[in-house]
């Protein structure tokens, strides 16, 4: 099977809201699994919808220790997927699914190649907002990783707070996540969880998306991965997560 029927079988199974189909199980590379998922996001824009920016996935080490996996990873934002906080999702119409927390930047200028530096990525973020990544588990994550890539790495929504300027004058590093369901308190976090600082999501980004010959574009929006691990979602579910310093997000399910 191709590159391009996978991304076709991936797609519809978007538009019919089901799991990705067993056939494409054990096909694909890590490497062509982005291309595949790169695909992928045409079939959607071609649909209408339009690109917001990137993710990115298995930043810090109860992520990767969760997935069974030791780098990070990306995927795709749509427009059509930014919710405003505090946001309603009907429970019914998601697959599995989860949430994570994190920063959503939005980028004043663009950033290329592969030695982008930190101050350089820094001063690339004009606003910032905390942040819920939803996610969908449309296959088995640890099963086919490749697959899971392909089909977006399992990007549902992501739910943005207000934004705030940045002028590097916060650490994001220091920055503490409290997270809260159902108004019991899970767990604390700090930046340095993601990559040791958050901004080097972005450096890793940029990096990544060059061995594709893409670039992030000043406008683009970013989650920089997710301070904690991923937490399922039950229905009847109220997740609140405040970030120190930067404000508060909420979902209900």
């Amino acid at each position: 099977m191709t590159n391009s029927q996978i991304a076709a079988l991936l797609h519809e199974a978007y538009r019919k809201n089901e799991t990705f189909p067993d056939s494409c199980l054990g096909l694909l590379s890590i490497e062509d699994a982005y291309l595949v998922q790169f695909e992928l996001a045409q079939l959607r824009e071609a649909d209408g919808d339009s690109l917001a920016g990137w993710k990115v996935g298995l930043t810090s080490e109860a992520m990767q220790i969760q997935q069974g996996m030791h780098e990070p990873c990306l995927g795709h934002l749509l427009k059509s997927a930014q919710v405003s906080s505090p946001a309603k999702f009907q429970f019914d119409d998601l697959i599995s699914p989860g949430f994570e927390n994190e920063l959503c930047f939005k980028l004043k200028s663009p950033l290329a190649g592969t030695n982008v530096s930190f101050e350089e990525a820094a001063a690339a973020i004009g606003e910032v907002a905390p942040a819920l990544e939803i996610i969908e588990r449309r296959s088995d994550f640890r099963e086919d990783f490749p697959l899971a890539m392909a089909g977006n790495a399992q990007q549902k929504s992501f739910v943005a707070g207000p934004f705030i300027p940045f002028s590097g004058d916060i650490d994001l590093s220091q920055v503490i996540a409290s997270v809260t369901v159902n108004d019991e308190v899970q767990e604390t976090a700090t930046g340095d969880k993601v990559l040791g600082n958050p901004v080097n999501s972005l450096i890793w980004l940029a990096a990544k998306l060059s061995e594709y010959d893409r670039t992030l574009e000043a406008g683009a929006v970013v989650m920089s991965g997710s301070f904690t691990k991923q937490y399922s979602i039950a229905q009847g579910d109220s997740v609140r997560t405040q970030f120190e310093g930067i404000g508060v997000v909420e979902a209900h399910f």
